[in-house]
């Protein structure tokens, strides 16, 4: 047995608790390594892109969202859910990048994938980096989606991160990343 195997839990059974638009709620009953049977419940939904789009001046074309879940507008990068039959990651990166900015990249590179709560949930995140970016047409919004476009210097959205005025985890991990890594 291999050191994580002797981690692993055992799943009794599984079902689909609350479906939703977006993410669905799964209850899982559990064996622990140690014998103890318990429950565990988890957001389950697909994968996401995440782009970090520059423009030909080296800007950031970055997002104003309103977000339900904290009551507030969120500051960010564009993103959103793989969609079935999206075996190109890159083709789906640049979709969002068109439908939430109406900017189309030059190119475009992985630059990360992380699980950013996987305590709680099975959410996968791909990040690129998209150059070169002009808008070439209007956004194609979902209904459920309030976006205003914008672009901004990139030294300013470290600064924001830097100083807690960017909170939006997916952009903050592709900036950090990015400035580490890129």
């Amino acid at each position: 047995m291999t050191d994580d195997e002797e981690l692993a839990w055992s799943v009794d059974s599984s079902h689909v608790a609350y479906e939703c638009p977006g993410f669905d709620i799964v209850h899982d009953e559990v064996t622990l390594p140690d014998g103890t049977r318990t429950d565990y419940d988890y957001v389950d939904e697909p994968p996401a892109v995440v782009v970090l789009p520059f423009t030909t001046d080296g800007d950031v074309v970055v997002i104003d969202e309103w977000r339900q879940a904290v009551d507030r507008v969120n500051h960010g990068l564009p993103a959103g859910s793989v969609e079935p039959g999206d075996d190109d990651l890159v083709l789906a990166a640049r979709r969002e990048l068109r439908e939430e900015t109406g900017y189309e990249a030059g190119t475009v590179e992985p630059l990360t994938t992380v699980e950013p709560s996987n305590g709680i949930g099975n959410s996968v995140h791909h990040h690129f980096v998209a150059r070169d970016c002009e808008p070439s047409t209007d956004q194609a919004l979902d209904h459920d989606e309030s976006i205003r476009v914008d672009t901004r210097p990139y030294d300013d959205l470290l600064a924001a991160a830097r100083d807690g005025d960017l909170r939006d985890g997916r952009a903050v991990t592709a900036l950090c990343y990015h400035e580490l890594f890129g």
